[in-house]
Formats: structure tokens, sequence, C-alpha cells
């Protein structure tokens, strides 16, 4: 990510990135432009969206990929790699959704500290969010930290021969079916 060295309101933010060709991410005034992924990245991406997607259908759910923003309080707007939301309210507006109960990130090299620190801290103020998953390029791992009832978060990692489980989703996944066809 290359920061952009004004300080944009998050209504001059929505205005730059609603029409503009590259993507940009907003965190407390600042912009951020969002480089190109690896062909692994987008490999991962499609796989998560393809084992999830059928499994919401006839539910309230929606699947997104990273072409939606996700936002609380205007505080921030990430481009999750993908996420769930069930919540009606995210009907409402075509361009952002407020309420996810789930989110994923495939990490970059680039991006990966920012996706485990403060990014994370960042969607930890969405109420509604119950699951965080981190999916990693480097090895066959996916980490998932999840809300528990006291409002604290737990940690599982999940690596080769394991069962990916989505508390959130009530869904399970051998987790090699995340890491089919890459390059």
């Amino acid at each position: 990510m290359i920061a952009v060295p004004n300080r944009f309101s998050p209504e001059e933010y929505l205005l730059l990135d609603r029409d503009n060709p590259v993507r940009h991410e907003y965190r407390q005034g600042l912009v951020y432009a969002m480089a190109g992924g690896t062909s692994n990245h987008s490999r991962i991406s499609v796989n998560f969206l393809s084992l999830v997607n059928p499994q919401l259908d006839d539910t309230p759910c929606r699947l997104y990929n990273g072409d939606m923003k996700v936002s609380h309080a205007d505080e921030f707007f990430y481009y999750p790699d993908a996420f769930v939301t069930c919540d009606p309210r995210d009907r409402e507006d075509r361009y952002i959704k407020r309420h996810p109960k789930l989110v994923v990130e495939v990490l970059s090299q680039s991006t990966q500290d920012f996706d485990r620190d403060k990014k994370f801290l960042d969607y930890q103020k969405i109420d509604s969010l119950e699951e965080y998953i981190l999916i990693s390029q480097e090895t066959q791992q996916v980490e998932c930290r999840r809300r528990t009832t006291d409002n604290t978060w737990e940690t599982e990692i999940y690596a080769v021969g394991d069962r990916v489980t989505l508390t959130s989703l009530d869904l399970e996944f051998d987790l090699e079916r995340l890491y089919r066809n890459l390059d």
C-alpha cells in the first residue's frame, strides 16, 4: 500500500474512490492506494469464495469479494478479500457495508503486519464481527480470530491436514481446498 500524502475527510475519500480505476483504502484521514495481488492471492480468494458462497443459498447472508468496502463510523474504509454480512441494513447501501460477521484477508508480504495489527484493531470496533480470518500465501495456514462471549478474541491456527471451522457460518472445509490450483 502506498499512502497518498494528504489528509482527507471521509466524504473526500469516497468521492476520490468512487470512480477511480485504482482502489484506495482509508484510515483516519489517510488514503492508501492498493497494490495489485499475485496469482496465488487471487486463486486463494476465488477458492474461499467458491467454498462459502453455495453454503449461503437460502439464507439472509451475502458474501462479497474484494470489490466491496467495509466501514465503521467512517473511521476506515477497507476492501477485505472476502466478507459475509447477514444484516438487512447492509442491503441499503450499494457501495459500503457496515455490519459484517466474518472478514477474510489473504496475507501479502507487504500488508501482513498491517492486517494482523492495525486493521484487526479497527475491525474489532464492528460489533457484528464474529470472526477475522487471515489466510497465508506463503504456507498452507489459516489463522482464525474469534470473538468470545465476553468480547475478547481467541485465535485458532489451522495447518495442513486440518479442517477449517468457521463458527460464524456453521461451516467446515478441508484447508487444502483453499490452496487448490496455485502456481
